[in-house]
């Protein structure tokens, strides 16, 4: 039946002709074939012996590579919310460090000012002198609580809140500080070494290989040698 319209056309080979009647056979096959139609939201399976062609096929394939996708976005989901675990716990960590560190600065500031006429050098200008230059440093100490919470989503004004917060433990540290100078002033050295730790701790811990990761590290280290340039060079011309 397939050879006298292959001998019209003027193909002759049989290679040609058994291709021809394969190729039609491969789109006739009668193996049932799920159709999927959307109408107004709603879907419909039609059974269908007649639409097994290899469009349906390939349409199957594919259904069947997008299907495989959906664990991915899973896997992705879950990423992200690791990785934003991770940052607050991290920011929780800055936040904490700084408030413990700024305790014993309040601490040092009312012990200063309550032993003022104690001593021949315990007078209200180097009082006044500390207090200035520890309210002083408290402002890059707030912007690095405030920055990390706006850069995770925070609004302006709750950075801000948080930030100026983690300073309020020092006036409470300096009344007491004044109120107990004699009890405060021996284990102000230690209160000072424990804040020093933590802060070493956070910055070798936790910023420094942040800063490597995210490709600032030679910036980064060029901003840490020259902090601790500027601060040793206060610390020794102010004494």
């Amino acid at each position: 039946g397939g050879k006298e319209p292959v001998t019209i056309l003027g193909i002759n080979d049989p290679n040609i002709a058994l291709a021809i009647e394969t190729g039609t056979k491969y789109e006739k096959e009668d193996i049932p074939t799920t159709v999927v139609t959307e109408n107004n939201g709603t879907s419909t399976v039609i059974d269908s012996p007649a639409l097994n062609t290899r469009s349906t096929t390939q349409r199957r394939k594919q259904q069947s590579h997008d299907s495989g996708d959906v664990p991915n976005y899973e896997l992705n989901s879950q990423q992200d919310s690791n990785t934003a675990r991770t940052s607050w716990k991290r920011i929780l960590l800055l936040i904490t460090a700084i408030t413990i560190h700024n305790i014993p600065e309040g601490l040092a500031v009312g012990v200063g000012f309550g032993a003022v006429g104690k001593t021949a050098s315990a007078t209200f200008e180097n009082a006044r002198n500390l207090a200035i230059g520890i309210g002083i440093q408290n402002f890059p100490e707030g912007l690095a609580v405030s920055l990390p919470l706006r850069a995770s989503g925070m609004s302006m004004l709750k950075s801000f809140w948080y930030g100026q917060l983690s300073g309020m433990v020092e006036p409470v540290a300096g009344i007491f500080g004044a109120l107990a100078v004699v009890i405060a002033e021996p284990i102000l050295p230690y209160a000072l070494a424990f804040a020093a730790g933590a802060m070493i701790y956070v910055v070798f811990d936790d910023i420094i290989p942040e800063a490597q990761i995210c490709g600032n590290g030679k910036l980064a280290s060029l901003g840490g040698i020259v902090g601790f340039i500027v601060m040793m060079s206060l610390d020794v011309g102010l004494g």
